[in-house]
Parts: C-alpha cells; structure tokens; sequence
C-alpha cells in the first residue's frame, strides 16, 4: 500500500472482530510510531499496551461518569451525554487492545510528539489491514490520578493518545472531506 492509499483509506473504526492482534503485529505498529519525529529528537514517549478487557472496562467505568462531569462545562455536553450515561457503552469498543501513548517528560512539545506518533501508529495499522480510533472521551480521565494508577503509570507521565486497535468487523464509509481553507503569503 502506498503513502497516499493509506493517508485517503484511514478511517476511525469503532466496531472489531474478537479476533486478537498477535505481538509481532503490536511491535510493528509501536517501531512505525517511534519512527516520528520529536521535538530535540527526545522521543520521550511511553507505549502501554493493554488488552484485557476488564481493565478496559474498569477504566470505561470510570472514565465515564468523569467525563460527564468534565464536558458539562464544554460545548460538547449535549452530544455525548447519551453515550456517557448508557451503562452499556463502553468506551474502547471492546476492541482487544488498546495502545496509550503518553509522555515520559512533561515539556512544551509533548502533546505534538505523542500526536506524530499516534498518527505513524494509525497509518501503519491500517496499511496492515487493521482499524484504529483514538479515544478522546478516555484521555483526560487517564491523566488523573486515579486513570493513570489504573494502569500503573508513573505519576508524571502525561497520557496523551489512547489508540485503541483491532480487526474491523467493516470498512467505514468515506466521510466528506471540506475543502481545506488555504491563504498564500508572498
């Protein structure tokens, strides 16, 4: 598959097959997202990679009703309230794994590393034949105290991408893509 196939192709998947992702698969997909670059070349980013559903469920447990509380002060309310108080959702879509990729160092650039990683991550997976969603409504919980002690994580980590990845039961549709707002200088 060629660069441009995978940057067009890639689409949030939010419904998987039981069917695992094997370790060597999970090593390529973590090589492919420290092949990004970092600010000062420090590659301060940490891979955790969980695929036990319990836990799964436990942090969506958790996270939900955290995020109810925190998007009530957003414009964003309104739109995930349903999901956030449906006790049947769960946030990682039971996808077999999930793979957190958070900060080791909390400097000025490490939200934008952890992102060129994560996007690395997603493009690789999907060149591989699998679905990939970054999970928004599961970051801010993960950065508390209680979201990073659920996964052992040292207190000054800063989670930043929590990818979760998987076979995908079906290939979402394309969605329109507006044309990008482009301004010329010189």
């Amino acid at each position: 598959m060629d660069l441009s196939e995978a940057i067009s192709g890639r689409r949030a998947v939010r419904a998987y097959t039981d069917q695992a992702v094997d370790d060597r698969t999970i090593d390529y997909l973590i090589n492919a997202a420290v092949q990004a670059p970092s600010a000062v070349n420090r590659q301060a980013w940490l891979f955790t990679v969980v695929r036990n559903q319990s836990v799964l469920d436990k942090i969506s447990d958790a996270a939900k009703p955290y995020m109810m509380a925190v998007s009530a002060r957003t414009s964003f309310a309104d739109r995930f309230r349903p999901v956030l108080s449906d006790p049947d959702f769960q946030l990682f879509y039971h996808a077999p794994v999930l793979i957190l990729i958070s900060g080791t160092t909390q400097d000025d650039w490490i939200v934008e590393d952890c992102t060129l990683a994560a996007g690395n991550l997603m493009l690789a997976a999907y060149a591989a034949g699998l679905g990939t969603c970054w999970i928004g409504l599961a970051q801010n919980f993960l950065n508390t105290a209680e979201g990073k002690n659920l996964l052992g994580l040292p207190a000054d980590c800063m989670p930043v991408a929590p990818i979760i990845v998987g076979h995908p039961k079906a290939a979402p549709a394309a969605v329109p893509r507006n044309p990008p707002a482009v301004r010329w200088v010189g």
